[in-house]
Order: C-alpha cells, then structure tokens, then sequence
C-alpha cells in the first residue's frame, strides 16, 4: 500500500486576523506560516516522494512549492480541485467571532453532518469529494510506483479532518474532535482490508523512517516494535 502524507498549509494572513478565508483569493502564508511550511519540507527532504498534489489555493500552493524545493529529486506535481477548501458561501470572508453567533455555528460544532453552508457546501459533500480524490490518487501512485510509494496532498483544515475521520471510521459528526494544526503531518496507509491512520497532526520529529519502513498487510497483534528513525551516518 502507498503511504499518503497529508500537509495542512502554514499559517495565513486570514487566520492571524481570524478571518474565514475559505476560497478568498490573495490569501497567502505569513512570515509564521512560511517558516512552518520551510520547517515542514525539512523534515520530509530525506523522504524520497513520488508526488506532491496540492489544492489550488494560494496558501497552500506555497507550502507545496517549499516541500518540492527540499526534495533532491523532483516528485510530479500536480494541482487537485477535489481537495480544495470548502465553500462555504456566505460565510466566507466573515470574521470568525461574528459566525460564532450564528445559529449555524452550535450546528457545525455538534452535528456537521447536518450543516449545508449558505449559498455554499455541505460538509457532507465536502467529505465525500476530498476523500475521493485522495483515494484517487492514493491507488493511481500505488499502480505507477508500487506499494511503498509515499505522496503528499496539501489542503486545508476541515478538509483533512475529514479524510482522517472517514480512515478512522468515524461518523462526520466526530470530526471536530480532531485537530489539524497549521503545516502539520498526518499519515494514512489505505490498505486492502481498511485504512491505518499513522499519524496525526504530527508537527515535529524525524520522517526519515518512511522511506525504510514497508507498510504491514496486518496490523501488529499487541502494537508491534513500532518505527525507528534512519541511522545517520557516522552515528
């Protein structure tokens, strides 16, 4: 099985100013946020990755172009719709502490799967098209690269939250109980059997074990010896 690394884009202008960037063109990371997403590349460069597939908002364009500029051969690069932000409609552009007293908001806190945005997306749909393409594209790298071929997409927030949900087989009304910082690793091995969610908003620590360790069919009866980062040379 591939292994698909899931990267949320460094911080923005929009969330220091707590704004709902949603689709808001011009959004782009700040001097935080490109350090995060440097820092970010750092620790992917000694993973040898066969893609990079980014959403085609700016932000996360950006924290796709600092990942492709650390790895010393170049992975294909691709932009993916399907895992761009939601829309949420008139919702976007408004500052975050006005949507809290929505009657919408407790909705989207307790029971997103009942929340359409209006004039935009439901969550539901949302999910059910970035889980999708990363699927998609998990089976298609799969094919060209073998099984353990190591990718990475680069979104956003709520929508890697609910790829996670779906590869832990939780209901979208439990996806708020994940967090997915700014520039963090999650890490999913889709298997023929189920999913194995590796890691979660990871945002520091060696990867160097992903090009070394090949993916299990079975999960480890008892939790298994777990994974070792690469020896250095001279260690």
């Amino acid at each position: 099985m591939a292994t698909v690394i899931l990267v949320r884009h460094g911080r923005t202008t929009a969330n220091v100013s707590g704004m709902l960037a949603g689709r808001t063109p011009g959004v782009d990371l700040d001097e935080v946020g490109r350090a995060q997403a440097i820092s970010t590349a750092e620790r992917l460069a000694d993973v040898p990755l066969a893609a990079v597939v980014a959403s085609p908002l700016e932000r996360c364009a950006q924290t796709a172009g600092h990942i492709l500029d650390a790895q010393s051969a170049a992975p294909t690069s691709a932009v993916e719709s399907a895992i761009t932000e939601c829309d949420y409609g008139d919702w976007q552009g408004q500052p975050l502490s006005l949507l809290s007293l929505e009657p919408l908001w407790t909705v989207v806190q307790a029971q997103p799967s009942a929340v359409t945005f209006p004039g935009g997306e439901s969550l539901a749909a949302m999910q059910a098209r970035s889980v999708g393409a990363i699927r998609r594209w998990d089976a298609a790298i799969e094919a060209e690269h073998g099984p353990n071929a190591v990718w990475v997409a680069v979104s956003h927030g709520d929508i890697i939250k609910s790829v996670l949900a779906d590869a832990l087989g939780m209901h979208l009304d439990l996806f708020q109980r994940i967090t997915v910082a700014p520039a963090s690793v999650s890490i999913i091995r889709y298997g023929s059997t189920r999913p194995t969610v590796v890691t979660t908003n990871s945002d520091a620590g060696d990867l160097s074990w992903l090009q070394h360790t090949a993916p299990a069919a079975d999960a480890p009866v008892g939790g298994g010896a777990g994974t070792q980062p690469a020896a250095r040379a001279g260690s």
